[in-house]
């Protein structure tokens, strides 16, 4: 029974799906930099906030008195326990869709140049001209944007409504997740969700102890044991919590690992780089609109010939490229979920899928993203025999046979021991028969743990009965077992299928099943827990029916391998076994007399009361129990990995992806899995970097590192803080120069702390991929954000902006469809431009003709058609080209580097572009001013056909690899524009067009203009063809 307690900005505006509070911190600059870099931005942002904390003024954070089950009496108001990710309201929603569109240089220029059409002045033929296109992409825009927004609310309203049981005075009533306040008393069943911060009262458990899942904090699916409040869980009923008038004081809410900074929306590489081109554009256009106001002589009221200059040229700058490269995303989108080799795969952000294309860093979460998190038992190793998943059935007939035996002999027997070797076991020297020695080491691994077995409650059974153990039914086949790690749950589980199995266990005894029934009793009388620092776990066990009691303990190899006798067995094995990718744990016992356990206890008892340096004191005494003892066997376990892990791994490597792997495990673990995952080669070394406290340790450390060449580095949570904090620069630099790192015992801050110093010193793109809620932050600060739908919830896939549902599926995603979206991208944007350069260079060999004049060339209907419907079918089947397929982007991953140096889109594609535009407008207009007989709308006619004619066949001189709806396209926009030419009279002359004197002028211009590009493109591929072209060969 918990009680919830207050959760500060628990509604989370930006950051998508999760519900971790999260710090609003923001430091800006001031100065001249100010002034001259994005001022505007800031004083609009200033704004919006003094207006936001005037209507919502922030209370200061300070500590809490909450009472159980009266939110009435909080003597402060708490906010809504209600999840809110929509990026809007109501009210917000027109002026920040317009804010976010016009903070773009391009769509600003164009609303400029569209406004100056209601000065008489400066108006150049039609408003819809100009107010069309920008009206379409603004619709197009916030279409999209409001259709996410509802989904944002639809998911938000799906979490909100879920239902939990709240206990009242009157009884137990049904309360939505965001109806829940500060204060009430909430029940939580078996495997449903916290909604909220808790205080653990109550469990239905007699000893108060119930085990959770923190997946969303700290990424591990493990269960951790919590305890009630003592006084709380003595109390006989439920009820009686309302009788005690009892409160909380809580500490003011605190900026620790369950915060995080949260981002929502995201600008591609592109999309910036596309940006600059569009800013080189504008020099370009001011550029020319002054050389013609030049050549003019100044004459007459220039400047206003000057700004109708820059409209006629307008076009060099294509508003309809915003609208296309969205479009386009959203196709990419919609190819991404249909593809049915990666089932389930959710695109949650429409905005960047080219940037899956571009990718230099991938960083990743261990547990859920690259295993299961599901432990198996591999192998049993006993010195002189190794036991497989092939021979456990020899180890169970051994199990069997000394139970059997034991249980044939005289009363006055010994139960609990094996067959009458057992005797021997005091004296070392004596060997041991095998038998007897498997039996010691499954009854160790059986008795030395931390696992209890659960038992589900009888069918129809009722809470009220909370403590009726009877009503619960013993069967094997309702027993699961409940444990802080994975690693002994699978340990327990063996146990059990080779004959012994727990059946029951509290805090003071445990109870174990042979294979002939009987039921063995064990006193826990002592146990020391698992910690990081002395990694090994022991328990003393006193053995009811014989009263002989054990220590045995399990831990790491290079815990144990002091602690146990000389063997020269025991560090060739644990290399074998790691080298397979198997966590091990060596176990060993030691037998304890009365009077030994006795002084133990005592000296013990006297250690944990010290009050100066209880610590080192308790570990001391347990240290003096810690020698010479009895090495059992060594057992490896093997953390399942994800389905084709290592073949992914190795696609993504081969295509000069750098992997990193961060996670929240212990470094012996997370080492183990690097290995056997092949994150790390076999044939690569590891630098484990030492644990480091100051900068002079840090130092030596580093310069340790820097000697190494081509190994993988390990290094903990604790030292890369020491290291960031004073050599940050170095530290980054030695890393990336790694083929593989990996980052153990990582908070979810360091994560997104590492993959923001990544993109800051390296300028590479970053992926991070996760699966738990401890991954959001680091999801949500790289340029892309990948979640796993798995094992730890949705909180990952749902703040990602691709969700999917096995790791695998990332290969596919980024040699395919991330090859696919960059290419695309950059062909359609450059096309795009190109096709608004080629008319604005027609029309400065216009105006230079006619003697410098700002007269357009073309008027009303041509240029909106121009812009729509004949060319942008044929333009946006650009969506469809491949240049690779799909097969052989996976079977060759070394393609995808090239994608990375960023070549598809540079400013050199951009200046070949420009030459050809500048080449095949020239070509156009004079071949129009030459061939034209003698009325002025003849060069209309030639030039605009030539023109439609030459981006058609642009286009098709652009594509690689054919589909049937490029086809259409091309002859459903030609069809179009020949079906029109019957209306436009007012722009040609209907009796001229049909002659086959238009014909062959039309067709003269146009293949002048197209023949060179296609004879040059044709040279390329045979003389330098690209690296795709010769695989594909």
């Amino acid at each position: 029974m918990p009680l919830m307690m207050s959760e500060e900005g628990f509604e989370n505006d930006e950051s998508d799906y999760h519900t971790l509070p999260r710090a609003r911190i923001t430091r800006r600059k001031r100065g001249l930099e100010w002034f001259v870099c994005g001022g505007w931005k800031f004083l609009c942002t200033s704004c919006c906030d003094w207006l936001i904390n005037v209507c919502q003024r922030k209370k200061e954070l300070k500590a809490r008195t909450v009472w159980l089950g009266c939110p009435e009496k909080c003597e402060e108001k708490h906010p809504r326990n209600s999840i809110k990710n929509q990026k809007y309201n109501i009210f917000t929603f027109i002026p920040g869709v317009l804010y976010e569109q016009f903070k773009f240089f391009l769509n600003l220029y164009f609303l400029v140049v569209s406004c100056s059409q209601f000065v008489p002045a400066l108006k150049i033929g039609y408003l819809y001209t100009y107010w069309a296109p920008l009206g379409f992409v603004l619709a197009v825009t916030i279409a999209r944007e409001a259709i996410d927004e509802f989904r944002r609310f639809q998911r938000d309203k799906e979490m909100n409504s879920q239902l939990y049981s709240k206990l009242t005075v009157r009884g137990k009533v049904q309360v939505k997740s965001s109806d829940i306040q500060v204060g009430d008393l909430i029940i939580v069943e078996k495997n449903q969700r916290i909604p909220s911060d808790m205080v653990f009262l109550r469990t239905s458990e007699k000893a108060g102890s119930c085990f959770i899942r923190t997946d969303q904090l700290d990424g591990e699916t493990d269960w951790k044991l919590k305890v009630a409040v003592s006084c709380t869980q003595r109390l006989p009923a439920l009820g009686d919590l309302f009788s005690i008038s009892a409160y909380v004081y809580a500490q003011k809410p605190q900026l620790d690992i369950h915060s995080f900074e949260g981002t929502f929306t995201r600008v591609g590489l592109l999309d910036l780089e596309l940006n600059q081109l569009t800013k080189a554009l504008f020099l370009a256009l001011v550029v020319l609109s002054i050389v013609m106001v030049t050549l003019q002589g100044f004459a007459g009221p220039w400047y206003r010939n000057l700004f109708r200059f820059l409209l006629l040229f307008s076009y060099i700058i294509p508003i309809s490229l915003r609208v296309n490269l969205d479009m386009g995303k959203a196709a990419y989108g919609w190819m991404i979920m249909k593809d049915e080799n990666i089932p389930g795969t959710v695109v949650r952000t429409s905005t960047i899928p080219e940037e899956l294309g571009r990718l230099v860093y991938l960083l990743t979460d261990k547990t859920g993203t690259l295993t299961q998190n599901e432990m198996v038992f591999k192998r049993l190793h006993l010195g002189t025999v190794s036991y497989g998943t092939d021979t456990m059935d020899e180890i169970q007939s051994h199990v069997l046979n000394s139970y059997l035996q034991v249980h044939s002999q005289p009363s006055g027997h010994n139960p609990s021991s094996a067959p009458p070797r057992r005797s021997q076991a005091s004296t070392p020297k004596v060997k041991k028969s095998v038998s007897s020695r498997i039996h010691e080491a499954v009854k160790a691994i059986a008795l030395c743990h931390n696992v209890t077995p659960v038992y589900e409650a009888r069918a129809g059974v009722t809470g009220e009965t909370e403590f009726a153990e009877a009503d619960q039914d013993f069967s094997d086949e309702n027993r699961t077992y409940q444990a802080s790690s994975p690693d002994e749950v699978a340990l327990v589980r063996w146990t059990e299928s080779v004959g012994l199995t727990l059946v029951s266990r509290d805090l003071a005894s445990m109870q174990l099943k042979t294979p002939s029934g009987q039921v063995l009793t064990y006193c826990i009388l002592q146990m020391f827990p698992f910690t990081s620092e002395s990694k090994r776990m022991g328990i003393i066990v006193r053995d009811e029916s014989t009263a002989e009691i054990t220590f045995y303990m399990k831990g790491a190899d290079v815990a144990m391998s002091t602690i146990v006798q000389y063997n020269d067995w025991l560090e060739e094995e644990c290399g074998n076994m790691a080298r397979e990718g198997l966590r091990t744990l060596v176990v060993a016992k030691r037998t304890l007399t009365e009077e030994q356990y006795q002084d133990f206890e005592s000296r013990y008892s006297q250690a944990k009361l010290s009050i100066h340096d209880r610590t080192l004191k308790v570990a001391a005494v347990v240290e003096s129990l810690e020698r010479e003892m009895e090495l059992l066997c060594l057992t490896g376990v093997e953390d399942q990995l994800q389905a084709d892990v290592r073949p992914t791994l190795e696609m993504l490597r081969n295509a000069g992806i750098k992997i990193w792997m961060l996670t929240g495990d212990k470094l012996e673990t997370a080492t183990c899995i690097a290995k056997s995952s092949h994150l790390v080669s076999r044939t690569q070394d590891i630098h484990i970097f030492r644990p480091v406290t100051n900068r002079g340790e840090a130092h030596l450390e580093l310069n340790a590192f820097r000697r190494k060449h081509d190994c993988a580095l390990v290094i903990s949570g604790d030292s890369l803080e020491v290291c960031l904090r004073y050599y940050e620069h170095e530290l980054v630099e030695l890393a990336c120069q790694c083929p593989a790192v990996v980052c153990c015992r990582c908070s979810p801050t360091q994560k997104a702390h590492i993959v923001t110093l990544l993109r800051q010193h390296t300028r590479k793109r970053t992926c991070a991929i996760g699966d738990g809620g401890n991954d959001v932050s680091m999801i949500q600060a790289a340029d892309c954000g990948i979640g796993i739908e798995g094992k730890e919830g949705k909180q990952a896939s749902l703040a990602a902006d691709f969700s999917i549902t096995q790791f695998r599926h990332i290969g596919r995603l980024l040699m395919v469809h991330g090859r696919n979206s960059y290419k695309r991208s950059a062909a359609l944007g450059q096309f795009v431009m190109h096709r608004g350069l080629i008319i604005s260079t027609m029309q400065a060999v216009f105006s230079s003709v006619f003697y410098f004049a700002s007269v357009p060339l073309y008027q009303g209907f041509l240029m909106v058609g121009y812009a729509t419907i004949y060319t942008m079918f044929p333009v946006f089947s650009l969506v469809l080209d491949q240049d690779v397929k799909p097969e052989m982007a996976i079977l060759y991953p070394e393609l995808y580097k090239d994608l990375t140096k960023g070549r598809s889109l540079s400013f050199k594609t951009f200046l070949i572009w420009v030459l050809i535009s500048i080449y095949q407008g020239g070509i156009l207009m004079y071949g129009a001013l030459v061939l034209f007989e003698a009325e002025f709308v003849h060069v209309v006619a030639i030039s605009f056909t030539a023109l439609i004619l030459t981006e058609l066949l642009m286009v098709a001189l652009t594509i690689r690899t054919w589909h049937w709806l490029m086809v259409v396209a091309e002859f459903l926009s030609l069809g179009c524009y020949v079906a029109s030419l019957a209306f436009l009279n007012e722009y040609f002359d209907v009796a001229f067009i049909t002659t086959v004197t238009f014909l062959w002028k039309v067709s003269a211009i146009t293949v002048v203009s197209c023949l060179p590009l296609y004879v040059l493109k044709y040279l390329k591929r045979k003389l330098s063809p690209p690296s795709y072209s010769k695989l594909s060969s």
